[in-house]
């Protein structure tokens, strides 16, 4: 018997689909975070799991994305033998269509990330199409869809090598996963995909990160495989690591390891690993030719009763508008920040033209001035209603490393605010000038939003959420992650709480 699915019940679909994740959290997920939450012993990287589930709660209720980096579309779609579609598009030009439609969605935008001449001018799409799509054909009547939006600070964090038959699998991964830093905001799934050629590694380990988290339910019951054993020693090693949520040092960096592998050659051994962030959006469903697909929000029950706690003693309150080196000199590292006054945005793209006009002896925009200001990495979801900014969550710092020293020797910052770790010399420039870098919770980025009272774009509008801002700020929590004297957490971080793991001797599995 042949199933017939019209055009335009697979395209609202994938649209359904895209804009429910973009703002609730699988359940599976909350209840791993909460469970992190209540082993973590550091109270840095507890505070930040916090901020993430009580943005998790916002967005669900607000129904605004969970991260200002709303991905780029992921879609495997599974069709079965006796399925035919009414209509002329092709599966591809579907998803897209989907995908424009959530992306431009006027109630609920999300923003645009997607570039078209990747090796030329890089001009975005501005609807985030195409999406990357993945189709079988398979046995059966119905058309079964994983669809997923994938940030891009988790996304660059993929590691993929061509193994030795005899080489370790495990060795290797926890010699990556260190090297990956914290730009992916732990804690989150990590997929390894096995076999076949390096291409169909990556699709397994990108396919396994849509699979439930079940590890607990795993350690419970014992492996029943060589999969199922891998599994729980990466979930033990990689944790012990002591990396920690934002790799600020703590109790757990993966919340499970999702494995999934294919026949290869002889010689060969392809792994690839990714990693999924903080935002983890992702849904399955199936079309079986009645309409289109439905999606059930989860309880507000569902979420964990977290409150972020107000500003304590421990916490110093910082006017930007009037701080000093000496001020900024006092800052240790791992000190609560709460910023309010003026900050600048600023992102790859906008460093890139700031120091090329600074190297030609330019005059930066009117309105631009970077002396004695700290700017901020992030690229915000636009905003709706009354809002002042979509959600504005950090971007990964270490890619703008390379503009550092320009930024504080030449246009005079006092420092930056972003996510993840800085590289030697970043560090070493920040040591150099008495500078100091912030950190934000990556993955909190609604919640970050609401310290932010007002918003303007004052230079490179071009460059759509790449343009420069100008944000007024109140109480906006941060993490002294390098200071002055050039300690570094997440350096140190990490090495603390590996130690400490060890001393209390926990189990993992």
């Amino acid at each position: 018997m042949t199933t017939t699915i019209k055009n335009e019940d697979f395209i609202n679909s994938i649209y359904e689909a895209l804009q429910f994740i973009s703002y609730y959290h699988p359940k599976d997920f909350l209840d791993a975070m909460k469970k992190a939450y209540d082993i973590e012993q550091n109270p840095s990287a507890k505070a930040a799991i916090a901020q993430i589930l009580v943005n998790s709660k916002m967005c669900a209720i607000g129904h605004r994305p969970l991260c200002q980096d709303t991905g780029a579309v992921t879609c495997f779609v599974k069709i079965g033998m006796d399925v035919r579609f009414e209509g002329d598009m092709t599966i591809q030009e579907m998803v897209d269509e989907g995908t424009r439609r959530a992306y431009t969605c006027a109630t609920n935008p999300l923003r645009k990330s997607v570039l078209m001449d990747p090796v030329g001018k890089r001009v975005n799409t501005k609807d985030n199409t195409p999406a990357v799509v993945h189709i079988e054909m398979v046995k059966g009547d119905k058309v079964e869809v994983s669809i997923a939006a994938k940030g891009g600070g988790s996304e660059n964090k993929t590691h993929m090598k061509m193994l030795n038959p005899s080489d370790s699998i495990v060795d290797w991964i926890l010699q990556e996963i260190p090297a990956m830093g914290a730009g992916w905001c732990p804690p989150g799934i990590l997929g390894v995909g096995i076999g076949g050629t390096p291409e169909k590694s990556a699709i397994l380990a990108k396919e396994a990160l849509n699979d439930h988290i079940d590890i607990q339910e795993l350690i419970k019951r014992g492996p029943q495989n060589a999969e199922e054993e891998l599994r729980l020693e990466l979930y033990d090693k990689i944790n012990k690591l002591g990396i920690g949520a934002q790799g600020l040092g703590g109790m757990t960096t993966v919340l499970d390891v999702k494995v999934k592998t294919y026949p290869c050659h002889a010689v060969s051994k392809a792994t690839t690993i990714i990693p999924n962030c903080a935002a983890t959006r992702h849904i399955d469903f199936t079309l079986d030719g009645t309409g289109p697909a439905s999606f059930t929000p989860p309880s507000l029950d569902d979420y964990p009763d977290i409150e972020i706690g107000g500003a304590s003693a421990d916490v110093k309150r910082v006017n930007l508008n009037t701080v000093t080196k000496e001020e900024i000199a006092s800052w240790k590292m791992g000190d609560t920040l709460l910023l309010t006054g003026t900050i600048l945005t600023g992102r790859d793209a906008a460093h890139k033209r700031i120091c090329d006009m600074l190297a030609k002896g330019e005059k930066l925009p009117d309105g631009v001035d970077f002396k004695g200001k700290f700017i901020y990495y992030v690229g915000p979801v636009p905003a709706v209603g009354d809002e002042v900014v979509g959600p504005a969550g950090p971007t990964t710092s270490t890619r703008m490393d390379k503009f550092v020293e320009t930024m504080l020797a030449e246009a005079g910052l006092f420092g930056m605010i972003g996510k993840s770790e800085r590289g030697a010399a970043a560090v070493e420039s920040i040591k150099k000038h008495k500078a100091a870098y912030l950190m934000a919770v990556g993955g909190a980025a609604y919640l970050v939003s609401k310290a932010i009272k007002s918003a303007k774009v004052i230079a490179f509008e071009d460059l759509g959420m790449e343009a420069i801002h100008e944000f007024e700020v109140v109480d906006m929590p941060v993490t002294v992650a390098v200071d002055s004297e050039g300690n570094n957490i997440h350096s140190v971080g990490p090495k603390i709480w590996s130690e400490k793991i060890k001393e209390i001797g926990f189990k993992y599995v």
